[in-house]
């Protein structure tokens, strides 16, 4: 049995405006890095057997306090990267009305029938980040293991484990919130949600 801590970086320049970072590499805030501060305190008792991360520097930085304070590598993986949202990155879902309504209103409709355009196939991203999921549990049978990525790979990846349509995600995670913590267990290619979005200082 491993538990994974699924933690979205912390907070980005773009989040005030709530544009769209995909693939963009973008600097954490100050108090992006003072959310990583705190996800490192807890990080330092929480049992960890490993930490691992995005290849973008916002999972990276926020990973890396954590993995120090619990006395493990960093290990980064490219399968956990964010969504790639094309021609709608960095832009906030106002402007992308303005510049493709049509295409905007059908991602709103149903997101993983229709990505934004030129965007990832939502169904490949979510096969590549449960996949990685799958292969860090196998590498640490028994461990808990924090994994820092991003908002909506973490949600695509939950309906996957559970087993909904991945069109649903937007619906049934509205949010996750910087830094907070959604702890699953995988056993025996069974998945259990024991937390969900749960501010870290609440975290156990």
């Amino acid at each position: 049995m491993t538990q994974l801590v699924l933690v979205r970086h912390g907070e980005t320049v773009w989040h005030a405006e709530n544009r769209y970072a995909g693939l963009s590499d973008i600097e954490l805030t100050p108090r992006g890095h003072a959310q990583a501060a705190q996800l490192a305190t807890w990080s330092a008792s929480a049992g960890l057997s490993a930490v691992w991360a995005s290849t973008l520097s916002r999972a990276r930085i926020t990973a890396s306090a954590s993995a120090r304070e619990a006395d493990v590598e960093l290990r980064v993986d490219d399968r956990l990267r964010e969504l790639d949202f094309g021609q709608g990155d960095g832009l906030t879902s106002c402007e992308m009305h303005e510049r493709f309504p049509e295409a905007r209103a059908a991602f709103e409709a149903d997101p993983a029938a229709h990505p934004l355009p030129g965007g990832e196939d939502p169904h490949q991203a979510a096969t590549r980040f449960v996949t990685a999921l799958h292969d860090i549990s196998t590498a640490h049978p028994d461990g808990r293991v924090l994994v820092v990525a991003h908002t909506t790979a973490i949600r695509l990846a939950l309906c996957r484990l559970i087993g909904v349509p991945l069109g649903s995600y937007r619906r049934l995670f509205p949010r996750l919130d910087n830094c907070a913590v959604t702890e699953l267990r995988l056993r025996d290619g069974q998945v259990a949600i024991l937390q969900l979005n749960s501010p870290i200082g609440a975290v156990r």
